[in-house]
């Protein structure tokens, strides 16, 4: 690459005492790499509010990097969305990803909590009021599934814009054109923010088929048969994973992307090898 990209890297609260350990093993590996912020996730309809508090406090406390926690609309009053919201700043916590959020399972599709925040745009400007957060926010370059066309989905990614959001994070995508189709289309929509590219790191491909599935995220013939025959061999399908984020990325920085979210399903493995294929070089952690 012609230029070192911008870096971020999401990761989720871990329901079980090992995989909180696994986490941490992540987070500590991957701070090498001076990302611009690490993102953690929030359970659908609110279910990991209190893990991620206590994740992005630590990371805030015990790391050198700069946390953002997800907030969503789902699941709490207004009132105690904007408690949750002044906590992480009393915390020093500053960035903030504020989502509508997707509502538990089996309760069917979203449903606005009367005494709440009913969409994103409304929580952006409902945490623009209790501080100047740095908001990030959602964007489908295949648009959102509950989407009428994806003309309102954009008319809604501007809404939240406008609201007082500085970015919009993308949901990962593998077919690189739609990606800049739609950035080609926000641009002419008068969005001028960030628009920052998710990329899914392809460990597993039978998950990921099942996360693409329920996001509307469509799999390219041509990388699924990359995957053909490595159900038993981890290291091939890892090697394969590694090279085609690598590749979805220099495509993207040729067509002048620089800046890059990495979904890493909290596994550093796989992120360190994209990242250095991509000349991303680790950085001095200022010691304890």
């Amino acid at each position: 690459m012609k230029k070192q990209p911008s870096i971020s890297f999401e990761f989720f609260p871990p329901k079980t005492e090992a995989l909180e350990t696994a986490l941490w093993q992540a987070v500590k590996r991957l701070e090498i790499l001076a990302p611009s912020f690490v993102s953690v996730t929030y359970g659908a309809g609110g279910s990991t509010r209190e893990r991620t508090h206590a994740i992005v406090a630590r990371i805030r406390r015990e790391t050198a990097l700069e946390p953002a926690a997800h907030l969503t609309c789902v699941g709490a009053s207004g009132a105690e969305i904007d408690a949750v919201a002044q906590n992480y700043w009393d915390a020093g916590v500053r960035h903030i990803v504020a989502l509508r959020g997707d509502p538990p399972a089996g309760t069917g599709r979203y449903q606005p909590q009367a005494d709440g925040y009913a969409q994103a745009a409304d929580l952006v400007e409902g945490l623009k009021r209790i501080g100047d957060f740095e908001i990030s926010v959602a964007a489908y370059p295949e648009t959102h599934p509950e989407a009428v066309s994806a003309e309102t989905d954009l008319d809604n990614l501007k809404r939240k814009i406008d609201a007082g959001a500085e970015r919009a994070l993308t949901q990962f995508f593998f077919d690189t054109d739609k990606f800049l189709r739609f950035l080609d289309r926000a641009r002419a929509a008068g969005i001028r923010v960030p628009i920052v590219p998710g990329i899914l790191p392809i460990a597993n491909f039978q998950q990921v088929q099942k996360f693409a599935a329920a996001c509307g995220a469509g799999i390219p013939a041509s990388l699924a048969a990359q995957f053909d025959g490595t159900e038993n061999d981890p290291e091939r399908r890892a090697a394969i994973g590694i090279r085609a984020a690598a590749e979805q990325c220099r495509r993207l920085a040729d067509a002048g992307v620089d800046d890059f979210h990495f979904y890493t399903l909290n596994r550093a493995d796989l992120v360190l090898g994209i990242c250095a294929a991509l000349g991303v070089e680790p950085a001095v952690v200022p010691a304890e």
